[in-house]
């Protein structure tokens, strides 16, 4: 594993390493997946956790390494959420989507708020732990949320990638991950492309087909 940590070219004066790299590259066409509503979103997810936790790991950033093994979690949680629950709600065979309720977007805030709260407070207690504290835990509890919206088809979990993206540019770029920073940018586009999506399907996913039309 040691040569994923190695450094695959340099580009603007930033070092690129393999692991940031490929999992990045991979962790982008999950997202695109998920865009699709395809299953396989969450196989891809995983991988990338897989690799991107060997290389934060080696580099001091506890909580973007810890987000990694809740990313590789919540991978196999939405993936059974997907294949036993999922596509059981659209008529057409494929993955329902939908805006979550009042009070499931006061659960995702909450949740939010206290676990950066809880996450950030931990690493300024133990300094060690990580370099950027308060960042680092904002993206983890960040990404864990907008996971757990995207396993219940929720389309707020593009709302929630957008928030994780303002904060994971700038801190990727600070802590040598260059790609990862300008892999994120590329997120915001696709999130944006994928947030229009999702929201159209939820205004027609629970719409009655009309009689004598076809399913």
């Amino acid at each position: 594993m040691d040569w994923l940590n190695g450094e695959a070219f340099t580009a603007f004066g930033q070092h690129i390493k393999w692991s940031d790299m490929i999992g990045n590259t991979i962790g982008l066409i999950a997202l695109a997946l998920g865009w699709r509503r395809s299953i396989w979103t969450w196989p891809a997810q995983f991988l990338s956790g897989v690799i991107l936790f060997a290389a934060f790991a080696t580099s001091h950033l506890t909580g973007s390494a810890g987000k990694q093994v809740v990313v590789m979690a919540v991978a196999a949680w939405g993936y059974w959420q997907w294949t036993r629950r999922g596509r059981q709600q659209a008529q057409d065979g494929s993955i329902a989507v939908r805006f979550a309720t009042w009070r499931e977007r006061a659960y995702l805030i909450g949740g939010a708020v206290l676990g950066t709260a809880a996450v950030g407070g931990l690493f300024t207690l133990y300094p060690s732990l990580s370099w950027d504290p308060w960042p680092d835990a904002y993206i983890f509890v960040g990404t864990l949320v907008a996971m757990i919206a995207q396993a219940r088809g929720m389309v707020e979990f593009w709302f929630a990638w957008l928030l994780v993206d303002l904060v994971g540019v700038p801190l990727n770029f600070a802590n040598g991950f260059a790609f990862s920073g300008f892999v994120y940018v590329l997120y915001g586009a696709l999130v944006l492309w994928g947030l229009r999506d999702w929201w159209l399907r939820s205004r027609t996913s629970g719409r009655p087909a009309l009689e004598g039309a076809a399913a």
